[in-house]
């Protein structure tokens, strides 16, 4: 049996429609000055603050990601944890502006096709996976999950591959000022994370019934899956069990990720989480600034917030 889920063209690229947002994606690397060469200098970051136990950086002012110094190992193969981040661009324009400043100063790349979504991945100096996004929904049709295959229509009606590769000429029309100097542009946001689990299923059920996210696609033959949270994309987090069953958090003291922050919208969307946690008899604690901690089944650790408390996020 085959189930096809159909995605609407979005009206803007933003997350404002969304139930579930993302705030800050906290990395623990090697040495910070490092690393922002690559954030701050390549994929265009500002810098927000900086403390003893990490430096903020962002765009528009909204915090994206929180570089932690102190790793003595890069990213670890084989574990679970972050596959990658994505950072989603408000338009074409920065799209273009970011593939070629990166392009300009030999960073490497994958410059990539998803029908849903334009993308390009690289890696900072540690091997932590990003990924620059530019959603195309309007190009999308549907996705047909069958037990033995994945199937991808965008909207005419052709089967498409999932992966494919971008038309790069096509992608830098849009930047006619030429100009790549500039930082990421306000309305930039994290549009999705994508993890290893060693579970599949298990972590699919987790981030479904107990943080909110919506069913999108349990893809079992690619071993992956997707889910939704409420807006008119549905990649807003992606699960995959690559790594196999045995998967496990990376030794302390390794490259990646040290948490993610998720900031839920609607009066009581905060208690009703913890309720469903309780419910599922997940752990949760307290951060001690108005945020529940969890870890998913896999061990990745979650902060969530009420919307409220990201004042910065629309």
């Amino acid at each position: 049996m085959s189930s096809t889920v159909h995605l609407e063209p979005a009206g803007s690229i933003s997350d404002a429609a969304d139930r579930i947002v993302y705030g800050a994606v906290h990395l623990d690397v090697i040495d910070v000055e490092r690393s922002l060469a690559f954030w701050r200098d390549a994929v265009g970051l500002r810098e927000l603050q900086s403390s003893g136990d990490g430096v903020s950086l962002g765009a528009g002012g909204r915090e994206l990601i929180v570089l932690h110094p102190g790793a003595q190992r890069p990213v670890a193969p084989g574990y679970a944890g972050l596959y990658h981040v994505a950072i989603h661009l408000p338009d074409a324009v920065e799209f273009a502006r970011v593939l070629a400043r990166l392009a300009r100063l030999r960073v490497p790349q994958s410059p990539t096709e998803h029908v849903f979504s334009k993308a390009t991945y690289t890696r900072d100096a540690d091997g932590i996976m990003l990924e620059l996004t530019l959603e195309t929904a309007d190009a999308y049709g549907s996705i047909e999950v069958t037990p033995y295959d994945v199937v991808i229509y965008d909207a005419e009606g052709n089967r498409r591959q999932g992966t494919e590769a971008l038309d790069v000429a096509a992608a830098l029309r849009p930047l006619a000022d030429g100009d790549t100097d500039l930082p990421l542009a306000p309305g930039s946001f994290v549009g999705h994370v994508h993890l290893h689990v060693a579970d599949l299923a298990g972590a699919y059920a987790f981030y479904r019934d107990v943080l909110g996210f919506d069913e999108h696609a349990l893809m079992r033959p690619i071993g992956m899956a997707d889910l939704a949270a409420g807006g008119t994309f549905p990649h807003r987090l992606a699960l995959n069990d690559w790594h196999g069953p045995t998967a496990r958090q990376p030794a302390p003291g390794s490259a990646g990720m040290r948490f993610y922050e998720l900031a839920v919208r609607g009066d009581g969307a905060l208690e009703a989480l913890v309720a469903r946690a309780a419910a599922a008899g997940v752990d949760t604690g307290t951060d001690g600034k108005g945020g529940v901690t969890l870890q998913d089944p896999a061990g990745n650790r979650i902060v969530v917030r009420a919307a409220a408390a990201l004042p910065s996020m629309s």
